[in-house]
């Protein structure tokens, strides 16, 4: 007997400021995915939320492709929770965790994975900027905890800039992360799998001369950053970044996929942060260490569907309501 389609639920837009970055995202993946074997519906939480839950029961699972704040931060996937849809990303804790770039510090630390210095600073709470600049140097990056693409990031060269990149942060969320500045080699490794991880090859990560960082405009700019996949590093960094990625994964407590920022300086890597959905245009840089381990960016989605699936066949076998056996 034929197999029925998937109806596969595309969430994407949202309210934050990286909502348009998840629409181009989801334009590229709704082209890719095979109209043979998916049953493709669009939803947009910052006006689909009342549809979705009215189409709850005839959803298989859940593709999200969101960004930032109420997208990324584990408030849609709560949602997807208790309508019993399942998704390809990490779920609430994971997400909420690795979205906070303070709290998912002390979870970092606790793994025994390296950090640049930092030090974490709450609205209306005084700051010493001379205490902090003494103890983590110049220059340093201040940077909201919240958030995603390098938005409200500064990179302070003097204590007179130190106010002002305060500020900007600020705008971002009512926490922020002010943090040594590490330069080196830039590199990013994606992991995919729930129970079982692959770790996919390192991207390598260098912006076009006069980016002081990997910002917002070097990231989704065509041409504006070199993206070498594998990273040129020797065979033993390569894999101590891998072992890295997972252990990250593990430590925030991923699942579906996830992708870690990393630096290299001195031979010794450290860990930035990990983005728990990643970016989905077909030159972002999952599928780019996908298409690397020889998978292509129609494939990767199978994949990642795939692995929503798999959860949520977990999850009925564990409510008592399919069996071992029982085709998908």
């Amino acid at each position: 007997m034929k197999n029925r389609k998937l109806t596969v639920a595309l969430i994407s837009g949202g309210t934050s400021g990286e909502r348009e970055v998840s629409r181009k995202g989801a334009a590229q993946v709704m082209a890719a995915l095979d109209a043979t074997r998916y049953h493709i519906v669009n939803y947009d939480p910052k006006t689909d939320l009342p549809k979705l839950a009215a189409d709850s029961e005839s959803i298989d699972v859940a593709l999200v492709v969101l960004h930032g704040v109420n997208g990324e931060d584990g408030t849609v996937q709560g949602f997807l929770d208790l309508l019993g849809i399942a998704y390809q990303c990490t779920g609430v804790l994971g997400s909420a965790v690795a979205m906070n770039k303070l709290v998912s510090k002390f979870f970092y630390e606790k793994a025994g994975i390296a950090v640049p210095a930092y030090a974490g600073i709450r609205k209306n709470e005084s700051v010493d900027a001379r205490a902090l600049i003494d103890r983590l140097g110049l220059p340093l990056v201040v940077k909201p905890a919240s958030g995603g693409s390098s938005i409200g990031m500064t990179i302070v060269r003097s204590e007179e800039q130190f106010a002002g990149a305060i500020e900007t942060a600020f705008r971002g969320d009512d926490a922020l992360i002010v943090e040594e500045y590490l330069a080196g080699t830039e590199i990013t490794g994606a992991v995919l799998g729930n129970d079982q991880l692959e770790a996919l090859p390192l991207v390598e990560i260098v912006p076009r001369p006069g980016y002081e960082f990997f910002d917002y405009q070097a990231k989704y700019t065509p041409g504006e950053t070199e993206e070498i996949c594998p990273a040129r590093i020797s065979e033993a960094l390569t894999e101590e970044a891998k072992r890295i990625a997972l252990a990250a994964h593990r430590a925030l407590f991923c699942s579906g996929c996830s992708r870690t920022d990393m630096i290299i300086r001195d031979g010794r890597i450290h860990v930035l942060e990990t983005n728990t959905i990643p970016g989905m245009t077909q030159t972002s840089l999952l599928p780019l260490a996908a298409r690397t381990a020889g998978l292509s960016y129609s494939q990767l989605l199978d994949r990642l569907i795939g692995l929503a699936a798999e959860k949520k066949k977990k999850a009925e076998i564990a409510a008592g309501t399919r069996t071992e056996t029982e085709c998908p």
